[in-house]
C-alpha cells in the first residue's frame, strides 16, 4: 500500500500526511510541483519529527511518477467525480491510493490513468472533506481490508 499526493497546495496537509505514513508504515509520493517550498516550516510543523520515521518519495512530475510506478500496482484516486464509495471497494495490498490537489483535484489525463475512482459518501448539501482527512478515512479501511496495519496496533 503506498499514499501519492497529485501536486499539494497545503503544506500542512502534506505534512500530516507524511506523518500518518510514517505511523502506519505506508510509503508516501509526493508527485510535484507542490504549492509550497519543499523546505516549508508549515511542512515540518506538520510531519513533526517523523519526517524521519517516513519514507517519502518526491517526483519532479506525474511521467516520473507513472515511470516509477511499480507493474501491477493499481492506483485508486480519492475523488468528488467519482461514482463508487470507498466502502464498496475491494482493496489490495499493492494498491496506491492517490489524492489530488487541495485547489483543483487532478487533471483529466490523471483521472484516465486511474484504475479506480472513489468518493467518501456524505450529506448534502456537503461537497468534500479536507484532503488529509479523506486520505486517512480511505487509508484506514484499506489497511484494514489487507491486514497492513502495524504488528504493534493489532
Amino acid at each position: 500500500m503506498r499514499l501519492a499526493l497529485h501536486e499539494p497546495d497545503i503544506p500542512q496537509n502534506a505534512g500530516t500526511l507524511i506523518r500518518l505514513g510514517a505511523c502506519l508504515g505506508v510509503p508516501v509520493d509526493i508527485i510535484e510541483p507542490c504549492g509550497f517550498p519543499w523546505s516549508d516550516r508549515d511542512l515540518k510543523r506538520a510531519a513533526m519529527d517523523y519526517g524521519a520515521l517516513a519514507e517519502v518519495t518526491r517526483h519532479d512530475s506525474w511521467a516520473h511518477f507513472t515511470a516509477a510506478r511499480p507493474a501491477g500496482a493499481r492506483l485508486v484516486l480519492l475523488t468528488t467525480k467519482a461514482h463508487q464509495s470507498f466502502v464498496d471497494f475491494s482493496f489490495a495490498p499493492t494498491d496506491i491510493l492517490l489524492v489530488g490537489r487541495e485547489s483543483a483535484g487532478v487533471p483529466e489525463a490523471v483521472h484516465r490513468a486511474a484504475d479506480a475512482r472513489l468518493l467518501i459518501p456524505m450529506r448534502p448539501p456537503a461537497r468534500s472533506l479536507n484532503m488529509a482527512v479523506a486520505a486517512a478515512m480511505v487509508l484506514s479501511e484499506a489497511l484494514r481490508q489487507t491486514a497492513g496495519f502495524p504488528a504493534a496496533a493489532r
